[in-house]
């Protein structure tokens, strides 16, 4: 197991750690937060992950749900104005674009409604089972991976789920 812990710690092996899943962590937080903050929380997460890295334990999970457990860390610091922007949403649609007027009739005619019901309904999941559903949903992490993310057992993953699931199955139908 030491010898897992040595690795991580050789810079040329963080650097290819960040190659390897920065672009897909960046990717995670904009789907969560503002596109625009993602770049500067991924930055972050990787800033933590580097500070960290002799503290990271293999025995506890992958790199890649540790670098997913960092950033839901920063989103949960940010998670005020995730509900807001979720509400805003809700009540609002979704932006416009900088497509033309007719596509954005046809988009919105077509998305508005699940967007804005879709944005309501995550705004009325707890954070815990918001997380949970966007990191199976955006991060693409299994079960295992979203436990050793978020710190918790996989039962508590799988209650998560099912609770948001039937939220989610409430308001969305």
């Amino acid at each position: 197991m030491r010898a897992n812990k040595d690795v991580i710690t050789a810079p040329d092996v963080f650097e290819a750690v960040f190659e390897a899943h920065y672009v897909e962590i960046r990717r995670y937080i904009g789907r969560r937060l503002d596109p625009d903050v993602a770049e500067d929380l991924a930055a972050e997460t990787f800033f933590i992950a580097f500070r960290q890295r002799e503290h990271f334990d293999s025995a506890m999970g992958g790199v890649r749900p540790w670098l997913y457990g960092i950033a839901t860390n920063l989103i949960g610091r940010h998670r005020r104005a995730e509900v807001r922007r979720y509400r805003a949403l809700a009540r609002t649609g979704p932006p416009p674009d900088d497509e033309g007027h007719d596509q954005r009739i046809v988009d919105r005619l077509s998305a508005g409604v699940t967007v804005d019901r879709l944005a309501g309904a995550l705004a009325r999941l707890s954070k815990g089972e918001r997380d949970v559903v966007l990191l199976i949903a955006y991060g693409g992490l299994r079960y295992d991976e979203v436990a050793a993310a978020l710190s918790i057992a996989s039962g508590t993953v799988a209650s998560r789920l099912s609770r948001a699931r039937t939220k989610l199955r409430e308001v969305l139908g």
